[in-house]
């Protein structure tokens, strides 16, 4: 049987709420059928006040063994690297201070959500708060742990990057964990199962994407990146291939990718629904097109629209079906 503790840190606590969504299994019937006990959860629990400190006491003091630590939420270092922006209530410490103290007694630490692996939205705006990840600074090593810092286990922290994080992300790393598999990561950390894909793949809107077919406004069911800043052929995720509660992405639901799985994604110096351009081409270029191909091919695909394509792509619906071939 593994143990696992949730600590809950600088976020919104999104990444719980999308965890809770998690079908086949649910989160309780897969945390059992793992054989993974939960220690303690701060939204999941009953326990608090006096049990949780004891409980955090022997973990720290190794009087109870810890396997998994999974730290939702950035870790605020401030002011002056005291910590004490954000307490953990009841302990007269702060969460800065729990972390540092519990992570070396785990044999994975999971970092859930972009807010915890990079620093993500409670970075933003300035970070008034000194927040980081637990082992990235935005995109660059470090954090709150160091670089170099490794686990019991002998592995760097494991990035469950997303805002919120898709639940699936969280539960295919824990079973693989507790079934003694290894994680495999690419350069942040993040694990490779999810991030070998990106959002575009599986994208409702490839059709409009292959034609150049954009939308101008919201709502429109073009491809949102030559107007309105999506970026799914840039970003990692499965999210289209996976979606949420079978059916749900943000593309899916007509709004662009913003590429939240990445490192400082809050902070993309203009505004998420807008396209940045030179000479009226889009700055940020699918992944792996040089610039050249990618304005031949445009130009080409444009010009090859089919009118039911481009009428579409400037509706709120489909207002021109395919045609209706008849077998001859």
């Amino acid at each position: 049987m593994k143990t696992l503790l949730w600590l809950q840190a600088a976020g919104c606590g999104g990444c719980t709420m999308s965890l809770l969504c998690a079908e086949s299994p649910g989160l309780f019937e897969m945390l059992e059928d793992a054989g993974i006990r939960l220690l303690w959860h701060p939204a999941l629990s009953a326990e608090t006040g006096a049990e949780v400190l004891a409980l955090l006491e022997d973990i720290a003091e190794g009087r109870q063994a810890l396997d998994i630590l999974c730290v939702e939420g950035a870790i605020a270092r401030g002011p002056a690297g005291t910590g004490r922006f954000q307490m953990l209530a009841g302990t007269g410490k702060s969460m800065m201070h729990w972390v540092e103290r519990l992570a070396p007694r785990a044999d994975h630490v999971l970092a859930v959500g972009s807010c915890a692996a990079f620093g993500g939205p409670t970075a933003a705006g300035g970070n008034p708060s000194d927040a980081v990840g637990l082992q990235y600074d935005g995109g660059l090593s470090g954090g709150l742990l160091g670089p170099g810092w490794r686990a019991g286990g002998g592995g760097a922290v494991v990035n469950i990057a997303g805002c919120p994080t898709h639940p699936g992300w969280v539960t295919e790393t824990l079973m693989l964990l507790a079934a003694g598999e290894a994680v495999a990561l690419d350069g942040y950390a993040r694990p490779r199962f999810y991030v070998d894909h990106l959002v575009h793949h599986g994208c409702p809107k490839n059709e409009f994407y292959e034609y150049k077919a954009s939308a101008r406004e919201l709502s429109e069911i073009g491809c949102m990146m030559e107007n309105l800043g999506c970026i799914g052929t840039q970003a990692v995720g499965d999210c289209n291939i996976r979606p949420w509660n079978g059916e749900g992405s943000c593309t899916r639901g007509g709004y662009p990718c913003i590429n939240c799985t990445a490192p400082r994604f809050e902070d993309p110096a203009h505004a998420f629904q807008e396209t940045p351009k030179v000479a009226g081409i889009p700055v940020g270029l699918p992944t792996d097109m040089p610039k050249a191909w990618f304005m031949a091919l445009a130009s080409l695909s444009k010009a090859a629209t089919p009118d039911r394509i481009g009428r579409n792509a400037r509706a709120d619906r489909v207002v021109v079906p395919p045609t209706l071939r008849r077998p001859k």
